[in-house]
């Protein structure tokens, strides 16, 4: 039996490939990652250890940093959340309705893609600022303030919850849905208890996507969060203003944190696809 596992092992890794040169190529692909993303993020860690647990907890208690994360976070969260909706929306009004228009608005999901994160965070402090085109009609502030993040990352993370529930709406058989009517389900049944668990994967990992993007997000908010320590200092901000201080321990402890935190995110992203991939393949 040990035999019979071992030579199907033996055949399956000599079966003629498309591309020939698997050992080369894996090879380029093991050193370019660890010369890209291995080293650096090894590097950053073994940085970090220099400060022992006791130095690393220090500075992460620090009140400024606890604000700092609680900011990031919460921000990102709400954002994350406002795009789950909305993302919904705009991708379901994409596939299912045919309108004047409707590829110019297709196109225009990817906006945030494409346009550099620091023109994003002008554009939205020149509407938003108390004289701006919105933010002067406004009976709040939005600029320079937390829900002025919460603007620039719900305006970042769209297309990422757009573009990952669009293709599983393009996909549902709509004869499912003509059998619930048939049956006598009306319109709200028919999505709650036939479209929605069909897209809620999908939609979970847009939210996890946009959230993570959230998390990491810089050129757009520094411009339009006030940036006031405390009130609307993100993390990645700070981590910056600790190098420019030259406390590159402290910098080095707190990217050591978005990294694991940012772990934690992609490896909840892949579950969530790998159960997406799942159900679609059952």
């Amino acid at each position: 039996m040990t035999g019979l596992v071992a030579g199907n092992l033996r055949d399956s890794f000599r079966k003629p490939s498309i591309l020939p040169g698997f050992g080369i190529t894996l090879g380029f692909t093991v050193a370019y990652l660890s010369l890209i993303v291995l080293i650096p993020l090894a590097g950053l860690a073994l940085k970090a250890s220099g400060l022992g647990f006791g130095g690393l907890w220090a500075v992460l208690m620090e009140p400024r940093v606890i604000a700092a994360f609680r900011v990031t976070f919460l921000t990102a969260l709400a954002a994350a959340l406002i795009n789950t909706v909305f993302g919904l929306l705009v991708a379901w009004v994409l596939v299912r309705y045919q309108f004047p228009g409707r590829r110019v608005i297709d196109a225009l999901v990817d906006l945030p893609f494409a346009l550099p994160t620091a023109v994003a965070g002008i554009a939205l402090t020149a509407l938003y600022a108390g004289n701006g085109w919105i933010g002067q009609f406004l009976p709040f502030r939005v600029a320079f303030t937390p829900l002025g993040i919460i603007v620039a990352l719900t305006f970042i993370g769209l297309p990422f919850v757009v573009r990952t529930v669009q293709p599983v709406l393009q996909d549902a058989e709509p004869e499912v849905e003509e059998a619930a009517a048939s049956l006598g389900a009306n319109r709200w049944q028919i999505f709650s208890r036939v479209v929605f668990p069909a897209i809620m994967p999908a939609l979970l990992t847009g939210f996890t996507l946009a959230f993570a993007r959230g998390v990491g997000e810089y050129g757009s908010v520094i411009f339009i969060a006030g940036n006031l320590p405390g009130v609307s200092e993100i993390v990645p901000l700070l981590i910056i203003i600790k190098l420019e201080q030259f406390d590159y321990a402290g910098a080095t402890a707190i990217a050591t944190a978005m990294l694991v935190a940012s772990f934690f995110l992609l490896l909840a992203i892949n579950l969530l696809q790998h159960w997406t991939r799942a159900r679609h393949a059952g």
